[in-house]
């Protein structure tokens, strides 16, 4: 078997056909610079330009190529997945293919994985070359994931990311998570988390596919993320909470209609019939939103139990016994 390379560059694309051979030749130049064996790994995620021929040609000339080619747009935390699983790199640097990202940081996040002790390390793009449209939703998801997380990155989204081999076996990546990475290492008990300014460059060719979308499927992936970070082992913490509280509101509200009744009925005074006051339905929805919770709790209990079974836990290093075992 081959030796592993020092670096596993991890590149996902979508129609950037045009800036693939600068990038190229530019990771190239600074591996060589600095004396790293290497690999670059491209996923073109279902480009509709020329981008896979561009790629072709590319290995040609450059043999550490190894590319991965999707039918269909799959999305970017999929090419991540797929650059990770291919990953054989004692360090994996990740970065964007469209030139905004500078090779020339590679270096220093190499050292920072390797001589520093980090596990991840996140590129922060202090100064953004992006329009105000753009900034303005990614301070805020940044502020929201950083408050939840307890993790203190300025850029969480930033593709140039340098991780651990480790790490990026051990994390997987699906839907669009790809921007909440290190809250994913982090649940997997990757703590030692760094952040390093980088070079934020302005866009040379094609143009950003950022869309409006992301904004809804940003925080619809933040809750995902977070609740399942916190409860995914026991989730009968979180529901119930929630259904002894909406329980217990409930059955207070209708103690007090009954009572109040109870107490007018003793003194001969005027009342109304239970089912004419709007506290009646109150506590009536919040007791069976309670019941609702807890049975989710319960169900979600039980899956978790059977999951738990054939889950498998991470083991980073081992002393004593038989060095071959």
């Amino acid at each position: 078997m081959n030796k592993a390379p020092d670096i596993s560059v991890v590149v996902p694309l979508l129609d950037e056909a045009e800036s693939l051979p600068e990038l190229t030749e530019w990771i190239h130049r600074v591996m060589q610079e600095k004396g790293y064996s290497y690999e670059l790994i491209y996923i073109d995620d279902g480009s509709t330009d020329h981008s896979w021929e561009v790629i072709k040609e590319l290995t040609q000339r450059f043999p550490a190529i190894r590319a991965f080619r999707f039918n269909r747009n799959y999305g970017k935390s999929a090419a991540l997945q797929t650059g990770f699983d291919a990953a054989r790199g004692e360090v994996v640097i990740t970065m964007d293919a469209d030139l905004q990202d500078s090779p020339d940081e590679i270096p220093e996040l190499y050292e920072m994985i390797v001589s520093e002790g980090y596990e991840l390390v996140s590129g922060w793009k202090k100064v953004r070359r992006d329009p105000l449209g753009k900034k303005l939703p990614s301070k805020l998801f940044n502020a929201v994931t950083r408050s939840s997380s307890g993790i203190k990155l300025h850029d969480f989204n930033c593709g140039l990311k340098a991780y651990k081999n480790v790490v990026v076996k051990n994390v997987k990546v699906y839907g669009e998570m790809h921007r909440y990475i290190p809250v994913l290492a982090k649940w997997q008990g990757f703590t030692r988390i760094g952040e390093k300014v980088v070079e934020h460059r302005p866009r040379k060719y094609g143009k950003t596919k950022f869309g409006m979308k992301r904004l809804v499927t940003g925080f619809l992936d933040l809750m995902s993320v977070t609740f399942v970070s916190k409860f995914r082992r026991n989730p009968m913490h979180f529901f119930g909470i929630y259904g002894i509280l909406s329980f217990f509101i409930g059955t207070v509200i209708a103690a007090f209609i009954i009572g109040r009744k109870l107490y007018k009925l003793y003194h001969h005074l005027p009342l109304r019939d239970v089912t004419a006051q709007p506290l009646f339905y109150i506590a009536l929805v919040a007791i069976i939103i309670g019941v609702q919770l807890f049975l989710a709790g319960f169900i979600a209990e039980m899956f978790v139990t059977t999951t738990q079974k054939n889950e498998q836990y991470l083991v980073i290093e081992t002393t004593g016994g038989d060095d071959d075992d």
